[in-house]
Protein backbone atom coordinates (compact mmCIF):
# COMPACT_ATOMS: atom_id res chain seq x y z
CA UNK A 1 0.00 0.00 0.00
CA UNK A 2 1.38 3.46 -1.03
CA UNK A 3 2.48 5.63 1.87
CA UNK A 4 1.08 8.64 2.79
CA UNK A 5 2.57 11.11 4.55
CA UNK A 6 0.49 13.59 6.85
CA UNK A 7 2.85 15.15 7.99
CA UNK A 8 4.61 15.98 4.82
CA UNK A 9 1.18 15.38 2.97
CA UNK A 10 3.29 13.82 0.66
CA UNK A 11 2.07 9.73 -1.22
CA UNK A 12 5.00 7.50 -1.55
CA UNK A 13 4.82 4.73 -4.16
CA UNK A 14 7.23 1.97 -4.98
CA UNK A 15 7.19 0.19 -8.33
CA UNK A 16 5.22 -2.65 -7.36
CA UNK A 17 2.18 -0.90 -5.97
CA UNK A 18 2.31 1.35 -8.87
CA UNK A 19 2.30 -1.82 -11.44
CA UNK A 20 -0.58 -3.07 -9.34
CA UNK A 21 -2.70 0.46 -9.46
CA UNK A 22 -2.46 0.04 -13.00
CA UNK A 23 -4.12 -3.00 -12.67
CA UNK A 24 -6.64 -2.15 -10.10
CA UNK A 25 -7.70 0.71 -12.38
CA UNK A 26 -8.07 -1.43 -15.53
CA UNK A 27 -9.81 -4.05 -13.54
CA UNK A 28 -12.51 -1.58 -12.04
CA UNK A 29 -12.94 -0.20 -16.23
CA UNK A 30 -13.13 -3.64 -17.40
CA UNK A 31 -15.89 -4.23 -15.01
CA UNK A 32 -17.85 -1.41 -15.83
CA UNK A 33 -18.73 -2.91 -19.12
CA UNK A 34 -17.87 0.14 -21.23
CA UNK A 35 -16.38 -0.74 -24.79
CA UNK A 36 -13.69 1.36 -26.30
CA UNK A 37 -11.89 1.67 -29.39
CA UNK A 38 -8.61 3.69 -28.32
CA UNK A 39 -6.80 3.96 -25.61
CA UNK A 40 -4.88 7.50 -25.43
CA UNK A 41 -3.03 7.90 -22.68
CA UNK A 42 -1.40 11.46 -21.64
CA UNK A 43 2.69 11.78 -21.97
CA UNK A 44 4.13 11.23 -20.16
CA UNK A 45 2.63 10.30 -16.86
CA UNK A 46 -0.05 8.21 -18.68
CA UNK A 47 2.42 6.24 -20.87
CA UNK A 48 3.00 3.22 -18.75
CA UNK A 49 -0.63 3.00 -17.90
CA UNK A 50 -1.85 3.37 -21.56
CA UNK A 51 0.87 0.50 -22.60
CA UNK A 52 -0.94 -1.72 -19.94
CA UNK A 53 -4.54 -0.93 -20.52
CA UNK A 54 -3.37 -1.30 -24.52
CA UNK A 55 -1.90 -4.74 -23.69
CA UNK A 56 -5.16 -6.10 -21.37
CA UNK A 57 -7.94 -4.44 -23.71
CA UNK A 58 -5.97 -5.55 -26.72
CA UNK A 59 -6.78 -2.45 -28.38
CA UNK A 60 -5.22 0.54 -30.48
CA UNK A 61 -2.43 2.46 -28.06
CA UNK A 62 -2.52 6.47 -29.07
CA UNK A 63 -0.66 8.95 -27.59
CA UNK A 64 -0.65 12.61 -27.07
CA UNK A 65 2.26 14.76 -25.36
CA UNK A 66 1.08 17.45 -22.80
CA UNK A 67 2.90 18.97 -20.61
CA UNK A 68 2.41 21.35 -17.63
CA UNK A 69 4.59 20.66 -14.54
CA UNK A 70 8.61 22.01 -14.94
CA UNK A 71 11.66 22.87 -13.00
CA UNK A 72 14.42 20.85 -12.09
CA UNK A 73 12.17 18.16 -10.43
CA UNK A 74 9.48 18.75 -12.28
CA UNK A 75 7.41 19.98 -9.37
CA UNK A 76 6.30 23.38 -10.85
CA UNK A 77 3.45 23.63 -12.76
CA UNK A 78 2.88 26.42 -15.51
CA UNK A 79 0.60 27.05 -18.45
CA UNK A 80 -0.21 23.46 -20.29
CA UNK A 81 1.38 22.70 -23.70
CA UNK A 82 -1.19 20.22 -25.75
CA UNK A 83 1.10 18.38 -28.90
CA UNK A 84 0.21 19.27 -32.06
CA UNK A 85 -1.63 15.49 -33.07
CA UNK A 86 -2.19 12.49 -31.33
CA UNK A 87 0.57 10.10 -32.39
CA UNK A 88 -1.14 6.25 -33.53
CA UNK A 89 -1.03 3.62 -35.72
CA UNK A 90 -4.79 4.40 -36.29
CA UNK A 91 -5.34 6.57 -39.11
CA UNK A 92 -8.27 8.60 -37.30
CA UNK A 93 -8.87 8.85 -33.75
CA UNK A 94 -12.45 7.71 -33.46
CA UNK A 95 -15.71 6.25 -31.94
CA UNK A 96 -15.56 5.47 -28.43
CA UNK A 97 -11.78 6.88 -26.69
CA UNK A 98 -10.66 5.81 -22.98
CA UNK A 99 -8.19 8.97 -22.29
CA UNK A 100 -5.17 7.37 -19.40
CA UNK A 101 -3.63 9.53 -17.18
CA UNK A 102 -1.74 8.99 -13.86
CA UNK A 103 -3.54 11.43 -12.10
CA UNK A 104 -5.21 14.42 -11.75
CA UNK A 105 -4.08 17.29 -10.20
CA UNK A 106 -5.52 20.63 -10.15
CA UNK A 107 -7.64 19.04 -13.49
CA UNK A 108 -6.61 21.52 -15.61
CA UNK A 109 -5.04 19.35 -17.87
CA UNK A 110 -8.43 17.52 -18.57
CA UNK A 111 -10.45 20.76 -18.32
CA UNK A 112 -8.37 21.57 -21.21
CA UNK A 113 -7.58 18.23 -23.06
CA UNK A 114 -10.96 17.36 -23.67
CA UNK A 115 -12.56 20.03 -25.79
CA UNK A 116 -8.99 20.26 -27.96
CA UNK A 117 -9.52 16.40 -28.49
CA UNK A 118 -13.09 17.05 -29.54
CA UNK A 119 -12.28 19.84 -31.69
CA UNK A 120 -9.43 17.98 -33.61
CA UNK A 121 -10.56 14.64 -33.92
CA UNK A 122 -14.28 15.66 -34.45
CA UNK A 123 -15.18 11.46 -34.89
CA UNK A 124 -15.05 10.67 -31.31
CA UNK A 125 -18.37 9.76 -29.94
CA UNK A 126 -17.47 9.13 -26.37
CA UNK A 127 -14.71 9.98 -24.42
CA UNK A 128 -14.01 8.81 -20.67
CA UNK A 129 -11.20 8.62 -18.50
CA UNK A 130 -8.95 6.75 -15.97
CA UNK A 131 -6.71 7.89 -13.59
CA UNK A 132 -5.04 5.93 -10.30
CA UNK A 133 -5.22 9.13 -8.36
CA UNK A 134 -7.77 12.43 -8.19
CA UNK A 135 -6.73 14.84 -5.92
CA UNK A 136 -9.53 16.96 -3.93
CA UNK A 137 -8.59 19.97 -5.57
CA UNK A 138 -8.96 18.59 -8.96
CA UNK A 139 -11.61 21.19 -10.86
CA UNK A 140 -12.62 17.74 -12.79
CA UNK A 141 -13.21 14.21 -11.60
CA UNK A 142 -12.68 11.44 -14.03
CA UNK A 143 -14.96 8.90 -14.51
CA UNK A 144 -12.85 5.96 -13.54
CA UNK A 145 -9.92 6.03 -10.88
CA UNK A 146 -8.47 4.51 -8.36
CA UNK A 147 -7.74 6.53 -4.97
CA UNK A 148 -9.42 10.04 -3.69
CA UNK A 149 -7.15 11.87 -2.15
CA UNK A 150 -7.73 14.71 0.28
CA UNK A 151 -6.35 18.31 -0.41
CA UNK A 152 -3.11 18.25 -2.77
CA UNK A 153 -0.42 15.22 -2.01
CA UNK A 154 2.70 15.37 -3.99
CA UNK A 155 2.41 11.64 -5.06
CA UNK A 156 6.33 10.49 -5.49
CA UNK A 157 6.01 7.84 -8.34
CA UNK A 158 8.70 5.68 -8.81
CA UNK A 159 9.66 7.19 -12.28
CA UNK A 160 10.42 10.62 -11.00
CA UNK A 161 13.92 9.56 -9.51
CA UNK A 162 14.88 9.80 -13.35
CA UNK A 163 13.88 13.72 -13.03
CA UNK A 164 16.83 14.17 -11.32
CA UNK A 165 19.42 11.68 -11.92
CA UNK A 166 22.48 12.15 -14.83
CA UNK A 167 24.03 9.65 -17.16
CA UNK A 168 27.20 9.80 -14.45
CA UNK A 169 24.76 9.16 -11.85
CA UNK A 170 23.39 5.83 -13.23
CA UNK A 171 27.15 4.24 -14.24
CA UNK A 172 26.89 5.31 -17.80
CA UNK A 173 30.94 4.52 -18.35
CA UNK A 174 31.69 2.72 -15.54
CA UNK A 175 32.80 -0.61 -15.34
CA UNK A 176 29.16 -1.39 -17.26
CA UNK A 177 30.75 -1.43 -20.83
CA UNK A 178 30.06 -4.05 -23.06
Amino acid sequence: MATLNTKQKDLSVSWDEYHRSIERLALKVHESGLQFDHILCLARGGLRIGDVFSRLFKLPLSVLSVSSYRGSAGQEQGQIQIGGSVASVEKNLRGRVLLVDDLVDSGVTFKEVQPWLRLHYPEITEMKSAVIWVKSVSVVVPDFYLEYLEGAPWIHQPFEIYDTLSFDDIGVGSSDKH
